[in-house]
């Protein structure tokens, strides 16, 4: 129902008033029956990307879920049905993390359940150390994560309201809901009994902190302080040393090699001798391998397991032993490897065990000193270290028993299987996909999927234990699919019974939980409906539109693709679109880290949410944009605008269309002209996924409508009596219904509101606008623009009001423009007050000859 038009439109509470109504009309709703009626071609669905519920939404994800948003609107008044859900990423690390910071605990799994535990802080207790954070039960601190996370995913969806998201809040899920631990957990039974996933001890990334394996796609590299340390290793045939240098000195007990580069002539005559390493006094050989560095340090390394990603590839391809010293704590480990025989070699040993590495380093050089080994350490230089993204001291190499999932790295055929189905989908921009191609190709080993951490899904199964209570590895016992979703740690497996767990010839079941990558990586199996809801899986799969941020191809894009290839050999979109990064003034990505996020609330309460959607919407898929919060300078353009669309609506609805009008004048003609291929180019740009472009071209003829070619034709639409008011003011409200709509997925709000003052229904729910084809020459609105500002600026430059009377002015142009003109000289002289206007042709570029302003009013 159309509303009344207000005194003084402004913008400030449309947000609560709109998106209130849209909640009570369904406005966005995802309709069944339509599209069971219309079938999988009139759906569109997006995989929208679940935030991470922990702490607060910044300025990034305004950007980057407008951008969605802003498609997500076109492709519904086009006609389609749209599935538009959104989800909660709740489990993982990060949210772990924030309950130990906001309520000041940790999770120890030997403590017991306390139904009345109350957490000691309330959000102020990020400066407590760990060693002061309060212990508590697994099951006590889930619960602590479920609550937190759930006022933050309240905060998050009042945040998205306020930003205008169209999405359908009765599609939302949670990644740690029954339903998708059901789901994440049937994806990964369904992996393991076709080979897929598997269990392997090996030499894992771990986070010492977070006491937990690290995935190669969760890593990042940060500058770290270093040493070279010059050591002698000592050739067995007693002829002379071999000088290595590394950084990593403590870990020369785990050392069982040495490796240069094939084609290094210094080397080449040691290969395949041994020699002795210093302290320990320990045989290792001397090695070639293509990935020695002749340039680093003296050009031979000694190979440690392990102490980087490097040696993990020597140990395996070069088939040497395992030395591992190295514990999940982050300490030498207490018994020294069996290669160490002598009592010296012990001795030196027990001087490092329980150390830290750091503690270990520095013992390590004192013993290297006192033998005499340490030939010399460099100055300090600066190089790159693995990180987990999340995680504050560098990751080691430690050996431990994880599940894999299968996704190339030693897979040739699905590796060229993921490419070829990423080849086949549309990417926004196009570039983008060579980002996940060199990230395909780059892989070095299979998906490690399992955390040891509290706050996750459950892996669903369990071990037997034999007859000494030890547990049998190779004998995984698998959840019933009827059964799901289980918790192997409360629940037992069939064929057993809870009184048999952790007895021998009983059971123990899997501590471990999911990365959160790999429930993550199950969006649309969550959404859609996958193996409960086959018909909606029918409608909405494989999904139109997977939306996201570039840093993350490599870990969710990736993932999708990797579980929806091994599940439906198919990709599971048809489109990805790929934001940029929101980065600071001085062109640095914002990140917590840096300390230079900026939270949207305060943003959308200064200026407006369609002020900030039109910034967003201003930059195009993979374009960085930069964001200064005490200069919003395209902020403040959105809301002039957004202010503009208010008004103008309100003026032209001033002007009443008589029935029966029709567009009979020629600048009327040309306006519409005019605008329709505006339609035209911003439809493409819209279908193209280049929502900048289609706003630019659409907000430049806004200007030209309201600044030129309303005040061409506000005197003839005023005038009752002017045979061309009627087509005056058919052709104002033909514009105005069609400019709204174009503007309508970036300023949702304005654009409702003014569609509301003479249209029933939402605007986002009405036709996307298609050309008039009303006969015209855009030629005639290019040329009255033109000669308007030319008669304005003879004004300014005769120090004239604008309202100033012109007894005669003379405008001199090309014949063309000159003939244009013609068809709109009544309005021309309407506009400028102009007694006698003289068009003359014969000219070059249209120019005012001749002014001459009334001594009286005309």
């Amino acid at each position: 129902m159309s509303t009344t038009i207000p005194d003084k439109p402004a913008l400030e509470g449309l947000e609560q008033k709109w998106d209130a109504a849209w909640s009570a009309a369904g406005t966005y709703l995802f309709d069944r029956d339509a599209a069971t009626a219309k079938g999988r071609a009139g759906v569109f669905s997006v995989d929208t990307p679940p935030p991470t519920a922990s702490g607060s939404l910044h300025i990034g994800h305004v950007f980057s879920y407008t951008h969605t948003d802003v498609k997500a609107r076109f492709e519904r008044m086009r006609g389609k049905t749209v599935f538009y859900p959104m989800g909660w990423d709740d489990n993982g690390l990060p949210t772990e993390r924030r309950v130990q910071n906001f309520y000041g605990v940790r999770c120890d799994t030997s403590l017991p359940y306390d139904p009345d535990f109350t957490p000691p802080f309330h959000g102020d207790a990020k400066s407590l150390k760990p060693a002061d954070q309060v212990p508590i039960s697994r099951r006590n601190f889930i619960e602590l994560c479920e609550a937190l996370t759930e006022e933050d995913e309240k905060a998050f969806e009042a945040v998205f309201r306020q930003l205008g998201l169209s999405v359908d809040w009765t599609q939302t899920y949670r990644t740690i809901s029954d339903e998708t631990i059901r789901t994440s957990q049937l994806a990964f039974l369904r992996n393991l009994e076709r080979g897929e996933a598997y269990q392997s001890m090996a030499p894992t990334l771990w986070d010492i902190d977070f006491r937990s394996a690290i995935a190669q796609a969760e890593l990042e590299d940060r500058e770290q302080q270093a040493s070279y340390h010059r050591i002698a290793f000592h050739k067995t045939d007693g002829s002379g040393d071999l000088h290595i240098e590394t950084t990593r000195p403590e870990l020369l007990a785990a050392c069982v090699a040495l490796v240069a580069n094939p084609d290094d002539e210094r080397y080449q005559p040691y290969f395949g001798m041994t020699v002795r390493t210093p302290v320990f006094d320990v045989e290792v050989p001397v090695l070639a391998h293509h990935l020695a560095q002749q340039d680093k340090g003296s050009g031979i390394a000694m190979i440690c397991t392990f102490g980087d990603v490097t040696d993990i590839i020597w140990w395996r391809e070069l088939d040497l032993p395992n030395r591992t010293i190295l514990g999940q704590d982050g300490r030498i480990l207490p018994e020294a490897p069996e290669a160490l025989t002598t009592d010296a070699a012990k001795a030196a040993y027990a001087e490092i065990a329980g150390l830290t590495v750091f503690s270990a380093k520095k013992k390590m050089v004192e013993l290297l000193e006192a033998s005499g080994e340490l030939l010399e350490v460099s100055k300090p230089f600066s190089h790159p270290v693995k990180f987990y993204e999340k995680g504050d001291r560098a990751l080691e190499i430690v050996s431990t028993r994880q599940w894999y999932l299968r996704n190339g790295a030693r897979d040739e055929a699905l590796r060229d299987q993921l490419i070829e189905l990423g080849r086949g989908m549309d990417w926004h921009p196009d570039f983008m996909r060579v980002r996940y191609e060199n990230w395909t190709n780059g892989l070095t080993g299979d998906w490690l999927i399992s955390r040891q951490r509290f706050f996750g899904v459950p892996i669903p199964v369990w071990y037997p234990l034999d007859e000494n209570g030890e547990r049998i590895d190779s004998e995984v016992i698998t959840a019933d699919l009827a059964a799901l979703p289980v918790d192997p740690t409360t629940d037992a497996p069939a064929g057993y019974t809870e009184d048999q767990r952790g007895v021998p010839g009983g059971f123990e079941g899997e501590k471990d939980i999911f990365d959160t990558w790999a429930t993550s990586s199950l969006t649309p199996q969550l959404a859609g409906g996958w193996q409960r809801d086959k018909e909606l899986w029918n409608l909405v799969a494989p999904f139109d539109l997977r939306p996201q941020g570039q840093d993350i191809i490599r870990t969710w894009l990736f993932s999708t693709m990797v579980r929806s290839a091994l599940e439906d050999g198919r990709a599971p979109w048809t489109d990805a679109a790929i934001s940029g990064f929101i980065v600071d003034p001085d062109r640095k990505k914002m990140s917590k880290s840096k300390g230079n996020v900026v939270t949207p609330a305060d943003i959308l309460e200064a200026h407006g949410t369609d002020a900030v959607r039109y910034w967003s919407a201003s930059s195009r898929l993979g374009a960085d944009a930069a964001f200064d919060p005490q200069n919003p300078t395209q902020v403040k353009i959105g809301r002039r605008l957004a202010i503009k669309v208010l008004n103008a609506a309100k003026f032209v609805l001033s002007f009443p269309v008589p029935e029966g009008a029709h567009v009979t004048h020629a600048l009327d003609a040309a306006m519409l002209a005019t605008l329709d291929q505006v339609v035209r180019d911003a439809t493409k740009a819209f279908e193209a996924y280049d929502h900048a472009r289609a706003l630019e071209v659409t907000e430049a003829f806004f200007w030209t409508f309201c600044d030129d070619y309303l005040e061409l034709v506000k005197e003839r639409a005023y005038n009752q009596t002017d045979a061309g008011q009627a087509s005056a003011a058919l052709a104002l409200r033909l514009a105005l219904s069609t400019l709204l709509r174009l503007l309508a997925p970036v300023l949702a709000f304005a654009t409702e509101e003014a569609w509301s003052w003479f249209e029933d229904g939402s605007i986002h729910t009405a036709a996307w606008p298609e050309p008039l084809e009303i006969a015209g020459d855009p030629a005639v609105l290019t040329a009255a623009s033109a000669a308007l500002i030319g008669i304005r600026r003879a004004k300014t430059e005769a120090k004239a009001s604008q309202k100033t009377p012109v007894a005669r002015l003379v405008l001199r142009a090309d014949d063309a423009t000159i003939a244009a003109l013609r068809s709109a000289e009544g309005d021309l002289k309407a506009v400028g007050r102009i007694a006698e206007l003289e068009l003359i042709g014969g000219g070059d570029a249209l120019a005012v000859d001749a002014v001459e302003l009334a001594t009286e009013e005309v």
